[in-house]
């Protein structure tokens, strides 16, 4: 199959720049033109002779063009068909544009020609090629296949490791990272949870190389899951979707591994440091290390990395306080150890293993120490400060456990053939939380602490067939999948606790936290996309999904069984001006299974008197992009909408689905100008307003807890041969609910940099550049979920970090 290879600027197979890789679909046009039209003779002239400093060892010739665009900022565009098999000599020192190509396409057969200053079309010279069959990027998250953005009527970002590592050179994590270049993505949380980031208003599904990385409890820790060490890209469909099943109502974000390549033993090293400065340990420091190669028959990678954390301090230079709902990452140690093998048997046969392990858990000795507690005797929670002395033997921590194995026949009955089948088994430790013993007044009883430990073990087989005729493509499997949950509550010794202020925290008695259940899908689906003329494209599918929930006893209340049945449909279609241009518009449909554990970890309420329901989400959307050698723009309006709404009693913090319209609608939306000169400029805009149906049937604002902030960002940087800098803007609103609830809205500014060097590349950045001082969103929610109920408002209110440093150096040889 032909195959277009697109790099430049650092990345691999798409755009030059934040977000504008999303849209190389609509480039397809121009790019086309650009391949009959190049650059007049004196500006290719002026750019063939620019002079660039290269470290290039000898190499398989499509590898030594990835390195060859990264380090001379260039976009070079070639099939990869031409230069398979080829090798390419070593290239070190300073040359010009012209000589570097020369070198590195001596006896390939090859020539180029400048489509402008920074964009090179790299064909063999073949007489009367009257064009250039360009393909454009293709991802796998919207119909599970390889498919080419320009064929998929809907909203998809692509963002890659290098605009990634971008954005951590700023000391932030994974999802604070997406949630900056993504515009439907809301800003992250900065603690170890993400709940509430929500997408286009509703929950998104994380992916990991397509497994699933959610769960019916509804856990909120998607992205402490792996390392940024080991991300090659992630793609993102925002809106509703059928395509995978329950929990992307919102969209789905699909995080691609790094993979090795063949060709001899390649290495990559990065080390850094992040602080504020403002105390011996406000310090966080990282290391990592990867080992790549192979031949055409096996590749492998193999990765570790390392991440350990201190103290973080916000605006005004004190610590911030503890997390203790969620957890936190202040004196967290987190260890990513990542292998995979890719084995090609045949040209038609294939098979990817993944095996991953990843540790990330407290290792401090900090905690919250609270100078009020007696032992069975009036207590409260006021004064609390952070403290030495910590010691608990239930550790807050995360620890997972993946297994993917990927199979492919490009022949079964004339069809491509994929067998994917995955294991994942995780343990939750949260981190030991204060509750009041019962008695009139609060408090009078004292105090206890108590914190749970919350197990999965998720297994799937997934099964897909999918067929190419002339104008039609056809893909359509099966899913099986198997989860299981039990979770068990550590209550600490009152005496012990209460003496130490909560510091010292010994167990005294186990028992369930929340019913034990498990969870089986069996899910059949297919997918059409027609190609109805050389710009129309007509795209629809169907899923089917049978959950089938089984409820262990708990509390004295029997369990039991239930099953639902939910069927989804999508339909769209997407018409490509062949100029650069592109609209689309389509019908989606996504659903949310409530958390089992939640819904019946109420007292006394029965398995078999209240079945547990999916609560569908309809999505309509319409949206428009662009792509030219000067501009990359995109943007969407959409209005989602379902039937059902899920809400939390605040005194059980249990859950409840009522019969109760909902709806949000919005505006996605990103541009990026591209100059010449290596400048760039840019930003995004997400415009949301989430609506319920309320007691007189008008619609009202939802509850601050659960509605997603609008938000933007813009952006200025330059690029040079071997220097980058940038500056970037993120501004969340201000949301207030009909209720007089309000989350503060906020402003942070960030400077970031790179240099390129003979021996790596140094990298810094500063977090937070104006050291604003502000309440996180999930600080401000958290406040409304557990106080009064569970102590006074500082408790919960998590602070934003301040004015971090962040310096790291980065080599691949």
């Amino acid at each position: 199959m032909f195959k277009l290879s697109i790099l430049g600027r650092g990345q691999h197979l798409v755009r030059r720049t934040l977000l504008a890789q999303a849209v190389l679909a609509g480039a397809l046009g121009p790019l086309l033109a650009q391949a009959q039209q190049p650059l007049p003779a004196s500006q290719a002239g002026a750019a063939q002779e620019r002079r660039v400093s290269l470290q290039l060892p000898a190499q398989p010739l499509d590898h030594a063009l990835t390195r060859f665009a990264d380090q001379a900022d260039l976009r070079l565009l070639y099939t990869t068909s031409d230069v398979a098999g080829l090798q390419a000599p070593a290239l070190a020192g300073e040359v010009t544009i012209a000589q570097a190509l020369q070198a590195l396409l001596a006896g390939s057969g090859m020539g180029w020609s400048f489509s402008d200053g920074r964009t090179v079309i790299l064909r063999r010279a073949e007489p009367a090629a009257s064009s250039l069959n360009l393909k454009p990027t293709q991802v796998t998250v919207a119909s599970r296949t390889s498919t080419a953005i320009s064929e998929i009527p809907g909203t998809v970002w692509v963002v890659e490791q290098s605009q990634l590592r971008e954005q951590l050179e700023t000391g932030v994590s994974l999802k604070e990272a997406i949630g900056k270049l993504v515009p439907g993505l809301d800003l992250a949380p900065e603690g170890r949870t993400n709940y509430g980031q929500n997408m286009r208003g509703r929950n998104v599904l994380v992916m990991i190389d397509g497994v699933s990385q959610n769960s019916s409890r509804g856990l909120s820790r998607q992205f402490d899951s792996i390392s940024p060490f080991n991300v090659e890209r992630v793609e993102v469909l925002s809106g509703a979707s059928a395509i995978y099943g329950g929990g992307a109502t919102g969209g789905i974000i699909n995080i691609v591994t790094k993979k090795g390549e063949p060709g001899p033993a390649r290495f990559e090293t990065q080390i850094g440091a992040s602080s504020g400065f403002n105390n011996s340990d406000d310090l966080t420091t990282r290391i990592a290390q990867s080992v790549s190669g192979g031949n055409e028959a096996i590749s492998g990678r193999l990765a570790v990395a390392g991440e350990q954390n201190q103290a973080f301090y916000d605006g005004a230079g004190k610590q911030i306080f503890i997390d203790n709902t969620q957890t936190d990452l202040q004196y967290n140690r987190t260890l990513d150890l990542m292998g995979s093998l890719a084995m090609n048997f045949n040209e038609e046969q294939s098979l990817d293993l993944l095996a991953q392990y990843y540790d990330s858990g407290n290792h401090g000795s900090t905690g919250i120490y609270f100078p009020n507690l007696k032992t069975q005797a009036p207590s409260n929670l006021e004064d609390a400060k952070l403290r030495g002395g910590y010691s608990t033997d239930l550790e807050p921590r995360t620890r997972r456990l993946l297994l993917n194995a990927n199979y492919h026949h490009a022949d079964v009955l004339g069809q491509d053939f994929y067998l994917q089948a995955s294991y994942r088994k995780e343990n939750d430790n949260f981190y030991p939380f204060p509750y009041y013993n019962t008695g009139k007044p609060t408090g009078s009883k004292g105090v206890y602490f108590a914190a749970s430990q919350q197990n999965f073990e998720v297994s799937s087989l997934k099964a897909l067939f999918a067929k190419e005729f002339e104008t039609v493509k056809l893909t359509y499997g099966v899913d099986l999948d198997r989860e299981r949950f039990n979770a068990e509550q550590s209550t600490f010794d009152q005496r012990v606790s209460s003496e130490s202020g909560g510091l010292d925290l010994v167990t005294q008695s186990k028992a369930a936290r929340y019913p034990s259940y498990r969870v089986d899908g069996l899910s059949a689906y297919t997918q059409l996309d027609w190609h109805a003329t050389d710009n129309l494209t007509v795209s629809g599918g169907y899923r089917r999904q049978q959950m089938d929930v089984d409820v262990g006893r708990f509390k004295n209340v029997p369990g039991g069984n239930n099953d639902y049945q939910v069927n989804l449909f999508n339909l769209g279609t997407i018409y490509d001006f062949k100029n650069g241009h592109q609209v689309w518009v389509n019908y989606g449909e996504g659903f949310d299974l409530p958390d089992p554990a939640k819904f019946y970890g109420k007292p006394g309420l029965s398995v078999d008197d209240n079945p547990l329901a999916g609560v569908k989400s309809r999505q309509v959307e319409t949206g428009w992009r662009f792509s030219d050698s000067e501009w990359d723009a995109q943007a969407a309006l959409y209005y989602i909408w379902s039937d059902k709404v899920i809400t939390t009693d605040n005194a059980t913090l249990t859950i409840d689905v009522k019969d109760q319209k909902s709806r949000d609608y919005g505006f996605e939306s990103a541009l990026t100008r591209h100059f010449e000169s290596g400048w760039e400029a840019g930003g995004t805009l997400h415009l949301v307003r989430s609506e319920e149906e309320g007691k007189n049937g008008g619609w009202i604002k939802r509850d601050a807890r659960y509605a997603s902030l609008s938000k933007s960002t813009a952006f200025i940087g330059w690029k040079g041969d071997s220097q980058s800098v940038r500056l970037q803007g993120n501004h969340a609103f201000t949301l207030k609910d009909d209720a007089d609830h309000t989350i503060d809205g906020y402003t942070t500014f960030d400077l970031l940099g790179s240099q390129d060097t003979g021996f790596g590349t140094f990298s810094g950045g500063i977090q937070n550049l104006l050291d604003k001082q502000y309440s996180t969103v999930w600080g401000q929610r958290a406040k409304l979920f557990y106080s009064p109920t569970y102590g006074p408002e500082y408790l919960y209110d998590y602070q934003g970090r301040g004015r971090t440093y962040t310096l790291s150096w980065t080599m691949a040889y």
